[in-house]
């Protein structure tokens, strides 16, 4: 067998593996480019295969750093099968109309403007677009084994977010290990991955690979974030992923408020799709650690803005309260809006709480930047930018070595570190390498391994 690395390799988005046996090509994750505009002009290119030669594609989890390009892909004439997990899929039909959605609203904002290069600026692909390729999607159970040619594959928990799984291929005498993003042991949502059986190679993840999760108290700091806010008067802006991330911070502040941690003010969850995504996380419930009682403490104390003249209207309040709004890394959706009125108030507060890519406008305000740009003009930064580092869905290198040596990978197993920036990916190499006792290498673009 053949593994072509197509993305997820020096960098943490762009996740495409194509694998090839004998007779069967597959491709693992079919996800975007995001961060540095070098990076999302690879989304543009042509995949260097076959697009009528493709059997199938097996998608770990529904980020679109794993699941975005599925579009592109249908865009350029693919019509065969996507297998994932139910609830993967059900995601999916949320997050990717939406890509497509603000890949169309971002096309025609520069066009207005004047901003793009190009006359009539293209998104990359449109609403219906994503709508369409759904069709493509069949449920796969975990546990269950299904074939693809002469490839068998089957779907095992990673935790991480609703739906997300690690995919075990096996064929020509060999089985291979696609981890997916792993998640925590200790995570407040989901459930911890579950260990995986013996391998001649994984591809494993390493986006967390030069960081452990900070040891304090998660929900402490949050409380201090949140009464430091009030206390100045301000508002506290919360820029968050979709998936998993806007639900625990529901989760979390509805509890903290009902223990008398926080004081009761209004949440206000400014995103149409997390909103949509908590209905699925309730549909789910065997997945999460969430209770009935958790999920209806939450519906509880936020305040759900579907519409733009609900997200408008936020404007007009002046007193302090909460807006949780896509996107996490600050390159989209509703937060926008919100930042260009609110970061030049010194008593708001910008509070980050999860990984931010370099390239992105997150990145780049933790870098030290004092002003950020948002459609076409700088805004100045002069609230108090917070970071909360225990809400990551990303195992790190301590929790991947624990579920490493909780599986049934022998000594010298054969690793390829995908999914990460260059530091991590080769800071947890050598980690790997000096207490675990596997065979370890860092996977690079467009190289082709034999297995």
């Amino acid at each position: 067998m053949n593994i072509v690395f197509l993305g997820g390799t020096e960098t943490v988005t762009g996740s495409k593996f194509l694998l090839e046996s004998g007779t069967t090509k597959v491709l693992i994750d079919c996800g975007l480019f995001q961060g540095y505009k070098w990076l999302r002009k690879r989304n543009w290119e042509a995949l260097p295969i076959d697009i009528d030669a493709l059997d199938a594609v097996v998608l770990t989890h529904s980020h679109l750093d794993h699941s975005g390009y599925i579009p592109r892909l249908y865009q350029q004439g693919y019509r065969g099968p996507v297998y994932t997990h139910a609830a993967t899929r059900d995601l999916c039909g949320i997050l990717l109309p939406d890509s497509g959605h603000i890949q169309e609203e971002d096309a025609r904002f520069l066009g207005r403007h004047k901003l793009s290069k190009h006359e009539n600026p293209e998104p990359l692909y449109d609403r219906q677009t994503a709508e369409e390729c759904l069709t493509l999607f069949e449920q796969v159970n975990f546990g269950e084994v299904f074939t693809v040619g002469d490839i068998r594959i089957r779907f095992q928990p990673a935790g991480h977010i609703l739906g997300a799984a690690s995919i075990i291929v096996e064929a020509e005498g060999k089985r291979i290990g696609f981890s997916g993003d792993v998640g925590r042991f200790e995570d407040i949502l989901m459930y911890p991955p579950a260990p995986l059986p013996a391998l001649d190679l994984l591809l494993l993840e390493s986006t967390y690979g030069d960081r452990r999760h900070a040891e304090t108290d998660t929900w402490e700091e949050l409380a201090r974030i949140v009464n430091e806010t009030v206390n100045n008067g301000g508002v506290l802006m919360v820029p968050s992923f979709a998936v998993g991330r806007a639900q625990a911070l529901q989760h979390m502040l509805a509890k903290l408020m009902d223990e008398g941690r926080i004081p009761t003010l209004p949440i206000f969850l400014d995103s149409p799709m997390a909103i949509d995504v908590s209905g699925i996380y309730h549909q789910y419930a065997d997945q999460h650690r969430l209770s009935d009682a958790d999920c209806a403490r939450m519906m509880k104390a936020v305040t759900y803005t579907h519409s733009v003249e609900q997200s408008k209207a936020l404007a007009e309040l002046n007193y302090p309260h909460i807006i949780i709004a896509g996107s996490g890394m600050i390159s989209g959706g509703r937060i926008l809006h919100h930042m260009k009125r609110l970061l030049p108030g010194h008593r708001n507060t910008l509070l980050l709480t999860g990984h931010q890519a370099g390239g992105t406008r997150g990145a780049r305000l933790l870098a030290g930047d004092k002003s950020i740009k948002i459609h076409g003009e700088y805004y100045p930064c002069k609230a108090r930018l917070a970071k909360l580092d225990g809400l990551s869905g990303h195992g790190d290198y301590l929790d991947l070595e624990r579920w490493l040596k909780s599986s049934e990978l022998k000594p010298g197993t054969s690793i390829q570190l995908v999914h990460g920036e260059p530091e991590a990916a080769d800071r947890l190499r050598l980690y790997l390498q000096d207490n675990a006792g596997f065979t370890v290498d860092v996977a690079q673009y467009r190289s082709i391994l034999r297995v």
